[in-house]
């Protein structure tokens, strides 16, 4: 069972934000909860039923969300700039208050993350920064780093968005798609966050990770999530073959099958279990 699409309040940046919102699979308000953040150009829309196919096969609750600039949840002004640590405040600021503002109690029931691309960093900042209140971890295609291909491929869909019908096809899953895309592209493409960086941070995280790259994915080499392998010790990856950036998309069997056996695992380790 889900939900309807509902809209909570929260404070950010100095006002009111309202951030869309769907609860997925609640017939057991027990069940372990997984949180699912989308890529720099998703919404809560754009994830389809795959939010809901993940927590029936692996026996979880599911909360879906747009950030805000994203999907209906309160637009990007149009002056404003998202700086070179907006993936830092997006997991700092804005999910630990639209989780205070939903009533989940992260200290007393820990909740999973599954993060894609952009959702996938902003995962591994959360991780990172609330150790004690995170039950583990999945990213898709996640970003530590900023790569060449990264920036050729984000260039090309800028080209895409003034020249061809990117922005209508956005404006399906987002109330203002230039809000969306002028934010993500504009930031990704500014000369100063060539380097920016996560790795650091990643040594703090101490709770189950899995994390999956497809072999063709267009925005990043395998070495996003083998180098996360090789700063948190009990990182689980997967490569997927003939899969791209979006293993949720490309190859959502095997991927289904893959984190219901990494989440069961540790639901049952850690006594989770409805």
């Amino acid at each position: 069972m889900s939900t309807g699409v509902e809209f909570v309040e929260i404070p950010w940046s100095g006002r009111a934000v309202r951030v869309e919102h769907q609860w997925i699979a609640g017939d057991n308000p027990r069940a372990p909860l997984i949180v699912f953040l989308h890529e720099g150009l998703g919404s809560l829309a754009m994830w389809r039923d795959f939010p809901l196919r993940l927590c029936r096969a692996a026996g979880c609750r599911g909360l879906v969300y747009s950030r805000p600039g994203y999907g209906r949840s309160t637009p990007r002004a149009a002056t404003e700039a998202w700086g070179i640590d907006f993936m830092h405040r997006q997991a700092h600021e804005v999910l630990p208050a639209l989780l205070q503002a939903l009533g989940v109690d992260t200290e007393a029931h820990p909740p999973w993350l599954l993060g894609h691309s952009d959702g996938g960093s902003i995962t591994l900042l959360y991780a990172s920064r609330f150790a004690q209140r995170l039950a583990g971890a999945i990213v898709l295609a996640p970003h530590i780093m900023v790569e060449d291909l990264s920036v050729a491929s984000i260039a090309k869909a800028r080209s895409a968005y003034l020249e061809t019908d990117l922005r209508q096809r956005l404006a399906r899953y987002h109330a203002d798609p230039d809000s969306a895309f002028w934010g993500w592209n504009d930031i990704w493409l500014h000369p100063p966050f060539r380097h920016w960086s996560i790795e650091a941070e990643l040594d703090s995280i101490r709770c189950p990770l899995l994390a999956v790259q497809g072999l063709d994915d267009e925005y990043g080499t395998l070495e996003q999530i083998r180098g996360i392998a090789r700063r948190v010790a009990q990182t689980q990856t997967l490569e997927l073959a003939q899969c791209g950036h979006s293993p949720h998309r490309d190859q959502p069997e095997r991927l289904i099958e893959a984190a219901t056996k990494f989440l069961q695992q540790h639901i049952l380790l850690r006594g989770d279990a409805a």
